[in-house]
């Protein structure tokens, strides 16, 4: 009997040792990023090219919920090996802070908490958890520049590519930049209308249909791969329909339609995506 008490003792001060543990990670965590997810969920409700991000998270802790099962009937074996992911996070999130980056501070929270998993719960564990870890990497945007290097191109290229389509269709148009000049009106093709917003949604839902198709690696890579220039394709659609309203009538380049263009080009980019996810994933299951 006294040995029985002498154990329950032990496995009591072992489960009180690992939840202040615990509370102390998550209590230095927090005061750690107090500053920057807040600052990122400000940026998910007021930038519309970010707004995305806010459903990442739900989605990414539903399917770790979702295989709690595998990954919950393996072993947790602590690995000593995951402190190296710790220290890159740290090491990134000092940098970002030093160089008033935002983006490597907020991706080095991602790389964290998969630190945290590996270290902690070990890789075996972690591996099972390695798609929700990923897919929680989407949610922050891209670095500023990186964001207006790839934005200025897009935005000549939709103009581009809209404007030679539109003269295909008879309308009297021309390009200068990235505005296009019609007979009774000029639109100019901005930053917001680069396609870089559906081009992130785009990828992200690219990720969430390999997932749910339990594709094979090589049918996700390739869906991954074709989700860039079909969001592409789908911005240029829309400059070149706005492009043809506006030369019917003005009015209808501006206000609501440009609105709803926006989110009828994203359900008409997420259907052909999902058109194409059936394709590649039936080509690729046949391959093996």
């Amino acid at each position: 009997m006294a040995t029985s008490a002498l154990s329950i003792k032990r496995v009591e001060r072992l489960g009180a040792a690992t939840w202040i543990q615990t509370a102390a990670v998550v209590a230095l965590t927090a005061a750690l990023y107090v500053r920057v997810i807040p600052d990122l969920a400000v940026e998910w409700w007021t930038e519309e090219a970010s707004s995305y991000g806010m459903l990442v998270p739900p989605m990414a802790l539903y399917i770790a919920y979702q295989r709690r099962q595998i990954t919950l009937s393996l072993p947790a074996k602590p690995d000593v090996r995951g402190l190296w992911l710790v220290g890159l996070a740290c090491m990134v999130f000092l940098a970002g802070r030093l160089a008033a980056e935002f983006f490597l501070s907020r991706i080095s929270f991602v790389l964290l908490l998969a630190g945290f998993a590996w270290t902690f719960w070990g890789a075996a564990r972690f591996r099972t958890l390695l798609f929700p870890f990923i897919l929680l990497g989407t949610m922050v945007p891209l670095p500023a520049i990186l964001f207006t290097s790839i934005a200025a191109p897009l935005q000549l290229f939709a103009s581009a590519i809209a404007t030679e389509l539109a003269q295909l269709l008879g309308v009297s148009i021309y390009r200068d930049g990235n505005v296009i000049h019609l007979a009774t009106t000029s639109l100019g093709v901005a930053e917001a209308c680069s396609g870089l917003n559906s081009l992130s949604s785009l990828v992200v839902a690219s990720l969430l249909l390999g997932f749910v198709e339990n594709s094979s690696l090589i049918g996700r890579i390739l869906l991954f791969a074709l989700a860039v220039p079909l969001a592409i394709a789908v911005n240029v659609i829309r400059v070149t329909g706005t492009a043809l309203l506006a030369d019917y009538e003005p009015s209808l380049a501006v206000g609501f339609y440009h609105t709803f263009s926006g989110w009828l080009m994203f359900v008409l980019g997420f259907g052909m995506l999902w058109l194409l996810a059936k394709l590649i994933f039936r080509w690729t299951a046949a391959k093996v």
